[in-house]
């Protein structure tokens, strides 16, 4: 009796730690997964949403301005502040001269054919003894209206929509960067999204058969 009393209680020694090692294994199982998923989850949404605000960005910056054939321009100066600070971006759409109004914020070249343009605002218009439009201009923050009028030859268009502070990427991505900068930006989101979602996918995966 006493040797198979032994025999028992040394079998029931044994035979103990691998349950025990098996709970603690099959805890951290359960856990891992699920705590991996979390994490997952909150990458793909922020991926999403980076995806979401970039191409919401290009539609606002280069494909709208493309279909009425207008432009995306930087405020560089003070001129029209407190509406348009320095950094603002401004799109520009074409508009006839006979359809611009006092109050319009004009963009116009500096010099006709030339690519230096001013975004001010119409403050008169009338006809010039040429019998051609022209329109006198002041920006918001000056105290004066610009020294010459503005022909129809200069005439650019006039504002369609402005976003605040936009404009400092749109002057760091300009010309030809532009080209290459935007479609890689946006390659490189939609792949980290895909990647994001399928290790998703294969972390849930994984959790369900450590659950079995």
């Amino acid at each position: 009796m006493t040797a198979a009393g032994e025999f028992v209680t040394d079998a029931r020694h044994r035979a103990t730690p691998p349950a025990r090692h098996r709970a603690r294994t099959q805890g951290r199982s359960d856990q891992g997964p699920g705590s991996r998923s979390l994490l997952h989850y909150v990458g793909v949404a922020l991926s999403a949403a980076s995806l979401v605000l970039v191409l919401v960005l290009a539609v606002l910056t280069i494909l709208l301005p493309l279909l009425v054939g207008g432009r995306a321009l930087t405020v560089l100066t003070s001129s029209m502040e407190p509406g348009f600070p320095p950094g603002t971006l401004v799109v520009v759409r074409p508009m006839p001269a006979q359809d611009i109004r006092l109050g319009d914020v004009l963009t116009y070249q500096i010099e006709s054919g030339k690519p230096g343009v001013v975004s001010h605002r119409v403050v008169e218009k009338s006809m010039s003894s040429r019998g051609e439009i022209e329109f006198v201009t002041k920006g918001d923050n000056n105290d004066a209206v610009d020294e010459k009028p503005v022909r129809e030859v200069q005439v650019v268009g006039t504002l369609w929509y402005s976003i605040p502070l936009l404009g400092w990427v749109n002057q760091a991505v300009n010309g030809e960067a532009r080209s290459v900068i935007v479609p890689v930006a946006v390659t490189l989101l939609f792949g980290y999204a895909g990647w994001m979602v399928l290790s998703s996918v294969l972390d849930r995966r994984k959790g369900r058969r450590a659950t079995r």
